[in-house]
Formats: structure tokens, sequence, C-alpha cells
């Protein structure tokens, strides 16, 4: 009863860790381009819900001082800050790793990574 108690408290904690895993694996284990890509979506969402537990506070208030919570417990507004340019680093990267991916499959005709690596093998060999 006690571990579930415990898995329960840190739930957010590990379904971050889950979801960076997830991501991992699609990553590690797909050689097409788009799944890589939205494997690294996967992971940058994990990293986000693990900042977002952090920064939760149980029992804790937004940190906007007013006369009514003078002396309360606040969340920690700085995983919020982090979270955002989070966001825009993330949005960045699959923007630019997407316009890389339609430029490989005008030249290569393809986006599996393994059929792109015979490709230029071979091609380096003609040359």
């Amino acid at each position: 009863m006690i571990i579930l108690q415990k898995i329960l408290e840190n739930i957010n904690y590990l379904g971050g860790i889950a979801l960076f895993l997830i991501g991992l694996h699609t990553v590690v284990t797909h050689s097409n381009l788009i799944k890589r890509i939205i494997g690294l979506n996967i992971m940058g969402t994990g990293v986000f819900l693990f900042f977002v537990a952090i920064g939760n506070v149980t029992g804790g208030e937004p940190p906007i001082m007013t006369e009514d919570n003078i002396g309360a417990i606040f969340i920690n507004p700085l995983p919020s800050v982090l979270i955002l340019t989070g966001i825009v680093v993330v949005v960045s990267m699959t923007v630019y790793s997407l316009s890389l991916v339609i430029r490989i499959f005008e030249t290569y005709g393809t986006i599996d990574q393994k059929e792109l690596t015979r490709l230029i093998s071979e091609q380096n060999n003609h040359d």
C-alpha cells in the first residue's frame, strides 16, 4: 500500500520519464525520419511535464501578490518560464527538421535513413 501511495504521489515525475523514454525509443528504433521527429517531440513533451512536476507545490498558489495571500506558499514560476523557452526551441527544431526532410525527399526520393545511407554510399562509390 505504501508503494502505491508513493507512485501516486510521484505520478507526474513518472509520466514525464515515461514520455521521454517513449520518445527515445521511437528515435532509436525507427529509420523513418518523420517518426524520428515525432519521437523528438514526445521527448520534449516529457521534459516539459517533468519541469511542471518540479515547479508544483502541494497547496501552492500562483505567484501573484495580493492582500489575501500574504505569507502563503507560492508555486515556483521558473519552470514555467523555462517551459515557454523550451516550447519555442522544440517548435523551431521541428520546423527546421521537417524542412530538411522535405529537401531530402526531393533530392533522394525517400525518407528512410537506411535507404538514404545506401543511396549516398552508392553515389560516393560512383564518384
